[in-house]
């Protein structure tokens, strides 16, 4: 039989659908895999979080970065979010990066910064296995994700829209949508703009008007064709294609992203972006000591000293993710760049650029566990919040798994499997988790070796050269 017709055997059991009934939840809850943005789970995608467990940190980013104004020239540009125990992955920064993201750029840093500042954020995770180890490869990810994250598309939107009300000031173009989102949609789609009598050889002139814009080289994706009667509609994929076709590799792509970009985002209202950087440790655990220090020159010329714009006004602000190997791994080379003398990877004192990641507590726990079994819940209301956990049962998951945030979840799914498993059993309580665990810790699902494995790189004895 053709293999068009055939079918598999197996089928989704019936029972499976209410698998989770007797624990008053409608599925199991809890992740099995480490956090990607990407996902379409919200259980993986950073969409069900607790920001209770994180408010010491979240209010030192706050206070440190988003509300100081952009203008300042001595605020801060850099910093790093740090473990401060060597409990390995899995104790919740990519969940608090994704979710401060999110944050940042709800309202674009107005709200936050009561208007001083609008900013947008950008999530960055440098490739696994060495793959971004120089610092040209580290931009060509910041670009990708400005391509990812749609900030292009609402520029060019902004800079349409604004030009469009200059040119037609009678007519009100948020009115004619429902939704900003679609207004983004709109304004950047030529066949709408033709709908509303919006000539695009008037608009592209009027664009080129902005004061920001008139440094930027005549190739520049926006600027093709402002010599020309005939210009072309541009949209994000000509940035991406201009970046990877036409813009050469190494310093042309670095002037491109810390120059030229810069002057497009300011003529589209901003005065400044976040790049947040997760699993920073992928790129010096890879490096020689050399290509460390490169790094850093080249990190430093970019933020604060080179002959970039965003060195020159600040428009950049980028906080690295580390894990508690990590400072010493790359301070001899933070240090010889210069990078160190302005942000000490080990700071001697307490210090706004360092921001120390908690280990979690018991309460957090607690508090995180419900998070994830009231996004699943049949009925909130008449049962308990922990159900089927029993307190003393969630005392010994924490104690076991080390407090670690990504262990713990994924032994409270694998529990609540096994619970589930037992037709008669309603609670999960100190017995059974002692029974089912028999003094075994869960490791973290992540795919790469963490800190605990036997296998996985000892940074500190990297660090020094052991």
């Amino acid at each position: 039989m053709s293999k068009l017709l055939r079918r598999p055997k197996d089928k989704p059991s019936v029972d499976d659908n209410g698998r989770y009934e007797r624990f008053y939840l409608t599925e199991n809850p809890f992740p099995t895999e480490p956090v990607n943005k990407y996902s379409t789970d919200r259980r993986i995608n950073g969409g069900i979080y607790e920001s209770e467990i994180r408010t010491k940190e979240f209010n030192l980013v706050k206070d440190a970065y988003l509300k100081k104004p952009q203008s300042d020239r001595n605020r801060l540009r850099l910093g790093y979010i740090c473990d401060k125990s060597y409990i390995g992955r899995g104790n919740g920064k990519s969940a608090f990066l994704v979710n401060l993201a999110q944050y940042i750029n709800n309202d674009y840093c107005l709200d936050i910064s009561d208007e001083l500042n609008k900013c947008f954020a950008i999530y960055v995770v440098p490739q696994p296995g060495g793959r971004t180890k120089t610092f040209p490869g580290f931009v060509d990810l910041i670009f990708e994700s400005m391509i990812s994250s749609g900030i292009i598309d609402f520029s060019l939107a902004s800079l349409r829209l604004s030009a469009a009300t200059n040119l037609y000031p009678g007519k009100d173009f948020l009115d004619l949508v429902q939704d900003e989102d679609n207004i983004v949609k709109r304004i950047n789609s030529e066949g709408w703009l033709r709908e509303q009598k919006v000539d695009n050889i008037n608009l592209t002139a009027e664009i080129h008007k902005n004061p920001y814009l008139q440094s930027l080289p005549n190739d520049f994706p926006l600027m093709t064709g402002s010599q020309f009667l005939i210009k072309p509609f541009v949209t994000a994929k000509d940035f991406h294609d201009y970046y990877y076709e036409t813009v050469r590799k190494g310093r042309p792509r670095l002037e491109f992203v810390f120059s030229h970009l810069v002057h497009m985002f300011s003529a589209a209202g901003f005065n400044g972006a976040y790049i947040l950087v997760d699993d920073f440790e992928r790129i010096p655990d890879f490096q020689s000591s050399r290509q460390r220090k490169d790094f850093a020159i080249e990190l430093r010329s970019a933020l604060l000293d080179g002959p970039y714009t965003s060195a020159h006004t600040g428009f950049y602000n980028m906080l690295l993710v580390l894990h508690a190997g990590v400072p010493q791994l790359i301070n001899e080379a933070w240090s010889s760049s210069g990078l160190g003398n302005r942000y000490p990877i080990t700071p001697k004192i307490e210090s706004s650029h360092w921001i120390a990641f908690e280990k979690l507590s018991r309460e957090h726990v607690t508090l995180l566990l419900k998070k994830y079994l009231d996004a699943y819940r049949v009925n909130q209301t008449s049962i308990n919040d922990l159900v089927p956990f029993k307190a003393e049962a969630i005392s010994i998951i924490a104690e076991i798994n080390e407090y670690n945030a990504a262990k713990i979840l994924r032994a409270c799914w694998d529990l609540l499997e096994k619970a589930a498993d037992e037709p008669d059993r309603t609670i999960i309580d100190e017995q059974f988790v002692r029974d089912k665990v028999e003094g075994q810790a869960y490791g973290s699902s992540e795919q790469e070796p963490t800190i605990d494995d036997p296998d996985a790189t000892d940074l500190i004895k990297k660090a020094k050269g052991d």
